[in-house]
């Protein structure tokens, strides 16, 4: 993963819980990076440590960890890092949503070796869609739930995300069923 995920934990640690604990939870990750350059690539392994070592630490099931670190990636990462994509994707929630598929299509042209995941929605009605999720990496479905959780703050549309399809049961890939108050999100 790109250096711009793993400072994104440690902005997300930092503004909880303060600088100490984040040392804290490098060390029992086993991080020895001083500082994650963005636009570099790091193994996944150190991103997972990460999670795992924050987990233990705040005594927070990794689960809930990812939810929080998908709602602090769409309100502080990629809104702070690349807010006119962000904007240009969309201003509502279901403009956004069904903007996804380019929007990441551009996020790899600033990030060329960038394996991000793939998104498809379907069945898209004026309150709700299926949000289908690949990728090539495992357990990152609750961050996905964060994402949209996020993405409902940001686009001020309370959203409700339940996973009806998971890759970690045997599914082809996650499959998230997704309901807004079409009164919100206009």
């Amino acid at each position: 993963m790109y250096g711009m995920v793993n400072k994104a934990v440690e902005d997300m640690v930092i503004r909880h819980h303060g600088e100490a604990v984040w040392e804290q939870i490098k060390a029992k990750a086993g991080v020895t990076v001083d500082v994650f350059m963005s636009n570099e690539s790091y193994s996944d392994d150190i991103t997972y440590n990460l999670i795992g070592a924050a987990s233990e630490i705040l005594k927070t099931p990794a689960e809930q960890i990812l939810i929080g670190f998908g709602e602090h990636w769409v309100l502080h990462t990629a809104t702070e890092g690349y807010g006119n994509l962000m904007h240009a994707a969309g201003r509502t929630l279901p403009e956004f949503m069904r903007n996804l598929p380019s929007f990441h299509s551009r996020v790899t042209m600033i990030f060329p070796k960038l394996q991000p995941p793939h998104f498809e929605c379907t069945e898209i009605t004026s309150q709700s869609l299926k949000l289908h999720y690949y990728s090539h990496r495992q357990g990152l479905a609750p961050f996905v739930v964060g994402l949209m959780q996020g993405l409902g703050l940001k686009f001020k549309t309370p959203v409700t995300v339940c996973r009806i399809a998971a890759k970690d049961a045997g599914a082809d890939h996650d499959i998230f069923a997704v309901n807004w108050s079409p009164a919100s999100a206009s």
